[in-house]
């Protein structure tokens, strides 16, 4: 059940009570696409840092132990050792990613393996399966991810296609949390919204999914190279046509400023490889903009990476100690900044959401947009 708590505009402070416990959002989820966060981070990590949901992905868990693999050690929490809500996604735009890889059906797609070559087929009710043999808390919906400038008549086609697809998953999921022998039988499906950056095709697929009650809704197809403007404006004229009373999922966005702003417009659900990425390329996220621990005025700083933060590496090791381990090219030096990196978001969703229990979201935005204007300049 979805409760929303407080409104100032059209930014949602609200719960999400699920099988795994409670998410309350506006909420990051910290992704770990192989079951895993990149850059050593552990499940024990990520509670010691606040994280609510962990994300995993439907392809590469299928690919590589294998879902058949996860079910049999009692499903993905179990096997990971995570006992809070997790989100997998469908696998959808990994397969899509396979350009050259893969050949679309009505019935699903097939595609070469990226790991050892093989053919595969998925489709709506393989994604459904593989997901359940995981026993997510959250299954998101198999969908074609076309590029966000794609031709508009292959994006109308393809929009179509999603949401037949879209319909066939939700009668799979009804089958399989029905049987006897699936790990979570209270698992959610989330459906995504489709159409580029073509309004129209949008806004029609947003009433027609919305009227399927469906679990949450996300919206897909962005942060794929159009602009941040061109995003925002489609926020804008969809998030008004999906149901009000159910999450909405921005899929793979984005940067702490992108997240304040799709806020404002009405999203409650993040995902974004930006902090572990970053992090590991040597790029600390802190409340004045990015800093590049490559660089070699950190050699002799021996402040914290931000003051007054309370990650756990921030109130133990210096700049210039992580300055050395980048250089050195140890490991330690990436675990570091990814674990600062997710608490850094983590911790700036609980601070969004104390301010929309305050009414201050609006100043709150204001003053954190500031901030990170100085790029790093501290």
């Amino acid at each position: 059940m979805y409760e929303v708590l407080k409104m100032e505009g059209r930014a949602k402070r609200a719960v999400l009570h699920t099988v795994h416990g409670d998410i309350q959002t506006p909420v990051f989820m910290n992704v770990g696409t192989a079951a895993a966060i990149k850059g050593a981070v552990s499940t024990a990590d990520l509670e010691e840092i606040g994280t609510q949901v962990e994300l995993s992905n439907t392809y590469h868990l299928h690919v590589r132990p294998g879902d058949e693999v996860i079910k049999k050690l009692g499903g993905l929490h179990k096997f990971m050792s995570w006992n809070k809500p997790i989100l997998t996604d469908s696998g959808g735009f990994q397969v899509f990613s396979l350009a050259g890889l893969r050949k679309i059906r009505e019935e699903g797609v097939t595609f070469q393996s990226h790991v050892d070559g093989r053919r595969i087929f998925m489709g709506p009710e393989e994604s459904m399966q593989i997901q359940s043999n995981l026993g997510s808390t959250i299954a998101m919906a198999f969908d074609e991810c076309p590029n966000s400038k794609a031709d508009y008549r292959y994006v109308k086609d393809s929009v179509e296609r999603t949401t037949r697809w879209l319909a066939r998953c939700q009668e799979k999921m009804a089958q399989l949390n029905e049987r006897e022998d699936t790990i979570n039988r209270q698992q959610l499906l989330f459906g995504i919204n489709q159409g580029a950056v073509y309004d129209d095709l949008r806004i029609d697929q947003a009433k027609r999914i919305a009227e399927m009650n469906l679990d949450g809704y996300a919206l897909g197809g962005l942060a794929v190279g159009e602009t941040h403007e061109e995003m925002y404006h489609v926020l804008e004229q969809t998030v008004p046509y999906l149901p009000m009373d159910k999450p909405t999922y921005l899929m793979g966005v984005g940067t702490p400023a992108n997240i304040l702003e799709s806020v404002e417009r009405g999203v409650d659900f993040f995902d974004c490889v930006y902090p572990s990425r970053n992090g590991r390329h040597g790029h600390a996220y802190t409340n004045f903009g990015k800093l590049n621990l490559s660089n070699a005025r950190f050699a002799l700083d021996d402040r914290p990476l931000e003051s007054g933060c309370q990650c756990p590496v921030c109130r133990r090791y210096s700049r210039a100690y992580i300055h050395h381990l980048i250089k050195a090219k140890e490991m330690l030096g990436m675990r570091f900044l990814v674990t600062h990196n997710l608490y850094f978001y983590n911790t700036m969703m609980a601070e969004i959401r104390d301010a929309l229990d305050k009414g201050t979201f609006s100043s709150y935005k204001k003053e954190k947009l500031a901030g990170f204007a100085q790029n790093g300049e501290d």
